[in-house]
This record gives C-alpha cells, sequence and structure tokens, in this order.
C-alpha cells in the first residue's frame, strides 16, 4: 500500500509502534528456489535431450531422429518431474505397448526410487478400458462390462452371419476374419466401411450392403450384452470427452502432464483422446519421427504428427538428431534418403563416432546372383566374428525373400523369419507345390487330400474316394483317367483338376511351361479360397519365377522341400550358440530394431517403391520413409541390393531401375559394387 496517510505521524528521530523497521520481501513463484536435484541431468543428457527433459510446461513435439535416445530422454524426463514434486498420479504416460511404458517406469525408478512407479503409464486401450470402468453408465454400459478379443468378435461375427442367413447366400460372402478386418479398419481410420471395401476387398463390391448390415447388426449385439471390442475403447473413450464435460475436465485436472511415445502411429481415435485430455492446461508432450510414419494401413495417421503445431498453438518443437547407433557414412546415406522427401520436419543425423565404411549399392544381373551374393557375404562376415543373429536381410514385402530363402537352404544358412511366412510355409505355395509333387509321384496321397479339399463340393469322403481310385489303378493322369476320375468323383471340379494334371504330366514340356499352366489353373482356386488373395498373387509370380529357373521337375521340388537346419552353421567358428540364426525381416517388423550389419534387398523401382504405390503422392512419401526406417537400423555396415532387368508380370513390363529413392546418391555417400560370376 502507498498510501500512507492514515499511519500515525513520526516525529523527527522516533518511530510509532507501526513504523516498518524492516522488509521482507515475498518472492515470487518462479524465483523461489530450485529443486535440489540428485541427478546431474547436464552431465547424463546431450544439450536436445536436455531441452526436452527441463520444458515441461505447454504443449511440445519432439521429433526424435532413429537412434537418438528417445526412450533415455523419456526415462530421464519422468525423473526430473518427480524430483520437482509433481505428483506422480498428476503424469500419465502413453506409449504402444504395456511393456515398454513399465521398462520406462522401472528405469526411471531406478534414477529417483519407487514414486517414479506411480506414475500412470500404459497403452491407450488399457488406459481407456480403466477410466471407462469408472463411468460406464454415462454411456449406458454396465461397470463389468466384457472385452471381445479377436477370436471372441470373429465368433460373434459368425454367429450374426449365419443367423441372417449370408452363410447360405449361393455367391461367396466374406469369411468371418475378414468382416472383423473390414469393420476394423473403417472404425481405425475413421473411413466409411464401404470404402474400406472398395480398395482392400474389390471382390466384394456386390456384398457391400449386406457387409454394412452385418456390421450394424454386430455393434447392436455388442451394446445388446455389455461387451466391447478393442476398437469400442477408444471410441467410447473419445464419445465419454466428447459429451460429459465434466468428466472431461475431472481427467485433465489428474492427468495434468501427458506425455505420448511414438505419436507417429497414432490413429485419429487417440489423437482426439490426447486433445481433449489435455484441457486447458495443454501440458502434453507428444514423441516420434515423422520420417517413421510407416503404418498406414493400420489406421496409423501421417497428419497427426505433422499437424499437431496447428492443434496445439505455441508448441515448441525440439529435434532430438544426434545419433548413438549407427556411423557416419550411414547416417549420411539415411539423410540423403530423406532429402527427397516432400513434407518433413528437418534434421541431419550425426554421431561422434569415428570412422565406418561407406554404404554399399549392389547391382546384379538377375535375383539368382543377388541371393548368392547375399549368401556369400553372410558366410563372410559370420569368419570375420560377426554372429549371425547380429545380420539381418531386410525387405519391403514378404515375398522379396522368396529367391533367397532357397539360397540358404542350399547353404546350410539357418535363419529365422519376422514377418510373413517362410516361402515354403505360406498356405498358397504349399497348394502348388502339392500339385507338382503328384506329377512326380501319383502315389503322393498327402498332396492328392490337399489338392483335392481345394475343390469346391469335395469334402473329406469326396477326397478319399478318389484317392482309392488312384491306389488301386483306376484313376491315372491319362485321358482315360480323366473320365475314371469324373464318373468316381461326379464332380466337374475333379474332372477339370484331373485334365489340367494330364496335360501337365508330359515330360517333354519345359518346367517354366508347365508351371504356368498350372498358376493359371490355380488363380480362380486362389481368388475363391483366400480372401486376400490379390496380396498372395504376387507370392504366386515369384514362384512361378524361382520355378522358371529350374530344367527339371525333380531338382526344384527338391530344393523346395529343403528345411534350414536346427543346428549352428558348421565350420564358422565357436563364437555362435546353438540358437545363432540370420534374420530375415520385413521392414514393418524390423522397426525399432538395430544389427551390426543390414542388407536391404531388393531396391527395384517397381518393388521398391511397389508398383501400386505409384498412383498416390501419399503412398510415395511412406514408402520413403520405410527406405529410412531400413537403413538407420544398421550400426556398422550397409549394403542395398537390387536386381536389373526383371521381368514384372502384373505390370507386363521389364524393371532395370533401381529404386528412386538412391538412384541419385553420389559416390560420395555410397560405394557402387557390380556382382560377377567366376
Amino acid at each position: 500500500m502507498d498510501d500512507d496517510t492514515n499511519l500515525p505521524a513520526e516525529r523527527d528521530g522516533e518511530r510509532t509502534p507501526l513504523s516498518p523497521r524492516k522488509t521482507f520481501v515475498l518472492k515470487r513463484a518462479k524465483d523461489a528456489a530450485a529443486p535440489n536435484f540428485k541427478i546431474r541431468y547436464a552431465d547424463e543428457l546431450n544439450a536436445a535431450q536436455l531441452a526436452v527433459v527441463e520444458t515441461i510446461e505447454g504443449p511440445i513435439l519432439v521429433i526424435a531422429g532413429a537412434g537418438t535416445g528417445k526412450t533415455r530422454t523419456l526415462v530421464y524426463r519422468v525423473a526430473r518431474m518427480i524430483e520437482m514434486g509433481i505428483p506422480p498420479g498428476h503424469v500419465l504416460l502413453l506409449t504402444f505397448t504395456r511393456k515398454s511404458s513399465q521398462e520406462m517406469l522401472r528405469r526411471a525408478a531406478m534414477l529417483v526410487g519407487p514414486r517414479a512407479e506411480q506414475v500412470e503409464g500404459g497403452t491407450f486401450h488399457s488406459f481407456a478400458n480403466h477410466t471407462l470402468r469408472k463411468y460406464a453408465t454415462r454411456l449406458g454400459y454396465q461397470s463389468s462390462f466384457n472385452i471381445l478379443d479377436q477370436g471372441d468378435c470373429e465368433d460373434v461375427v459368425n454367429l450374426l452371419r449365419t443367423r441372417m442367413g449370408f452363410e447360405a447366400k449361393k455367391r461367396r460372402f466374406p469369411r468371418k476374419q475378414t468382416i472383423v478386418s473390414i469393420i476394423s479398419s473403417s472404425i481405425n481410420r475413421m473411413t466409411p466401411l464401404r470404402e474400406i471395401v472398395e480398395a482392400d476387398y474389390p471382390q466384394y463390391r456386390n456384398e457391400i450392403e449386406e457387409i454394412e448390415t452385418l456390421a450394424r447388426a454386430y455393434q447392436e449385439y455388442k451394446r445388446a450384452h455389455d461387451l466391447m471390442d478393442y476398437d469400442d475403447l477408444l471410441v467410447n473413450m473419445v464419445l465419454l470427452l466428447e459429451k460429459n464435460e465434466d468428466v472431461r475436465e475431472r481427467l485433465s485436472d489428474i492427468h495434468r502432464y501427458i506425455m505420448v511415445d511414438e505419436y507417429q502411429d497414432t490413429n485419429k481415435l487417440q489423437h482426439e483422446i490426447v486433445h481433449r485430455l489435455a484441457g486447458t492446461r495443454r501440458n502434453v508432450m507428444v514423441v516420434g519421427d515423422d520420417s517413421q510414419s510407416i503404418y498406414s494401413f493400420r489406421g496409423a495417421n501421417f497428419r497427426n504428427i505433422m499437424d499437431f503445431p496447428d492443434h496445439f498453438p505455441g508448441t515448441s518443437v525440439i529435434t532430438l538428431e544426434e545419433n548413438y547407433r549407427s556411423t557416419q557414412p550411414i547416417l549420411s546415406f539415411t539423410n540423403e534418403v530423406l532429402r527427397g522427401a516432400v513434407e518433413k520436419y528437418e534434421k541431419n543425423l550425426f554421431t561422434r563416432r569415428v570412422g565406418g565404411d561407406l554404404p554399399m549399392l549392389v547391382s546384379t544381373a538377375n535375383e539368382t546372383l543377388q541371393s548368392q551374393f547375399l549368401v556369400q557375404r553372410v558366410l563372410e562376415l559370420r569368419e570375420e566374428g560377426i554372429e549371425l543373429n547380429d545380420i539381418a536381410i531386410l525387405f519391403r514385402s514378404s515375398f522379396h525373400s522368396f529367391d533367397l530363402e532357397i539360397e540358404l537352404n542350399k547353404a546350410n544358412i539357418p535363419y529365422v523369419k519376422m514377418g510373413g511366412f517362410k516361402f515354403i510355409e505360406t498356405a498358397h505355395v504349399k497348394d502348388l507345390v502339392a500339385h507338382l509333387r503328384v506329377l512326380h509321384n501319383v502315389r503322393d496321397v498327402v498332396s492328392w487330400n490337399r489338392i483335392l479339399l481345394l475343390l469346391e463340393g469335395v469334402g473329406p469322403r469326396g477326397s478319399q474316394k478318389v484317392i482309392d481310385g488312384i491306389i488301386d489303378g483306376r484313376i491315372t493322369l491319362t485321358a482315360a483317367g480323366v473320365a475314371a476320375a469324373q464318373s468316381i468323383s461326379g464332380n466337374q471340379a475333379v474332372a477339370r483338376l484331373f485334365d489340367t494334371l494330364h496335360h501337365l504330366a508330359d515330360d517333354a514340356m519345359p518346367l517354366p511351361e508347365r508351371v504356368d499352366q498350372l498358376v493359371a489353373y490355380y488363380r480362380p482356386v486362389l481368388k475363391r479360397k483366400y480372401d486376400d488373395y490379390t496380396k498372395r498373387v504376387k507370392d504366386v509370380e515369384m514362384f512361378a519365377e524361382i520355378a522358371g529357373r529350374y530344367r527339371s521337375l525333380n531338382s526344384f521340388l527338391s530344393d523346395m522341400a529343403l528345411e534350414p537346419p536346427n543346428e549352428s552353421v558348421a565350420d564358422l567358428g565357436e563364437t555362435g550358440s546353438e540358437d545363432e540364426k540370420l534374420i530375415l525381416s520385413t521392414i514393418h517388423s524390423a522397426k525399432g530394431l538395430e544389427w551390426n550389419s543390414v542388407f536391404l534387398i531388393w531396391a527395384l523401382d517397381g518393388f521398391f517403391p511397389a508398383a501400386r504405390s505409384s498412383g498416390s503422392h501419399e503412398s510415395i512419401e511412406e514408402e520413403r520413409r520405410m527406405m529410412y526406417v531400413a537403413t538407420t537400423r544398421a550400426k556398422d555396415r550397409l549394403a542395398i541390393s537390387y536386381p536389373v532387368n526383371i521381368y514384372d508380370r502384373e505390370s507386363g513390363s521389364v524393371l532395370s531401375k533401381p529404386s528412386r529413392f538412391i538412384e541419385g546418391i553420389s559416390e560420395e555417400i555410397a560405394e557402387r559394387w557390380v556382382v560377377q560370376e567366376e
């Protein structure tokens, strides 16, 4: 108070009882003494990581390049918040796996004690489940609602499909697994179900109305029986926050500090949950790498991370660029791959590691030479002391490794495949092989049973009747045998099968021609049997390509029958364990992992990026990000190979150019190699 006219007047040299003697200044909150931090954060983190850890208030977007210590940064940020005195119950950590959040909080507890483990951490689904249990009645559910897993969802759909008479339709109706997948994709992408069917399952265009009717019945059934599936947890969480302002405010008051990991992988529903939970405090930090957004097929929305500053005005953007995994030559290569990206957050990965070989760009005349090059290099690296399980061969699509798998089997190199089945384990490849096996050995009962059960109108009894005719000699692969097969089975599809096999039994016909005719016969079977036949067609084409390189049916079937040995590679040193195996993986399955040496194969335009992506700008950009993810898995060695002059059956063209993502890379950044035979 400046006006002191009401205070008693002071005489010179005298003080009244109310005269001020000493002044005590109350400090503002921001001038208060800093917490006495136990951890020396500046010694444990680089400058960018420290900036993330020290920025607690307001919206923050952390762009964490590959291998830049993202998890470490999150752990130290949790620890600092605890040291600052923020109640752990006010902190919410959302990750994509429960294991991930538990590991982060465990590590934070090692730094600052058990209070860190009181932070609420988990997946979006577990958080939604926990919250909806408290407020279920707001949405018309009981708090004891049950959650359906994938199998439960399929069982409900199957029940409704039968009840509604769709099973009895003359034309084929999607399987229960396909229906569940269509419904889930529609919800996660927030896209009309009709558009999902048109784009991913065009063979069911005529069934769209029935599928929509079944989807509505599925939702009504769940509601009537107090059930939620995984997608419902997110949908209902958004509805709860949207329609209940008091609940939203209460939850925002509890969860005052929100952290989200892998934000580039969130879908629209998850983004909506974060946006509404942040409330007026807006203390939300999301961590991710726009350049690792490669899961659009699962509903992940690239726009979530790109538009975050628009949704949260005043966002602080902090970029982690110092890499702790790879050599600088590898990072320079990955930076070059990203340089052509149309939309991105700028980053330039670097490392303090010294040295390192330039990445290799390897051209081969055909895919066989590519596979032989890989086998030789793997064996050389193993002799140098690099264990097989520290070597990875990555590819865009599962079928890209089929030729390589045959060469690895020949060389007795054990391997494990992540993402997709091994070539000879896929059902459709087994179907084709079974047809060829009965040509080679007409008494192969197991193969006969497999191919007969593929036919419409043939069950176990019908199959056995035909097999009995084959065993006793009444049915053969001759013209007379075809007539006998039709007579015994009374089935036109059986007659068509034997007519096809009769023509293919001509040993004078070159194997490539026999396989092409078999594939032509099998395509309608593939389309009828598998809902996702469009994805399997590439496997069938690759099968024909591989078979076309063999002169005899016997040698092809022998190589197809080879299985990787269970033991380690012989004579390659004693450093490996008995379980040591080479890693084969799709890029999607490799995300988040690292290996000493990485080979990326089939970097051929038309294969990578895939030809089907060329019509969409968004798809091409996602393919570029896949290249970035693949190349940043390598710690010490990186090689990218591509065969040239490859005939693509789908497009009818010859593919001969390296991937557009690597075509212009200079020799200062990558060495160019050509593989030649001795």
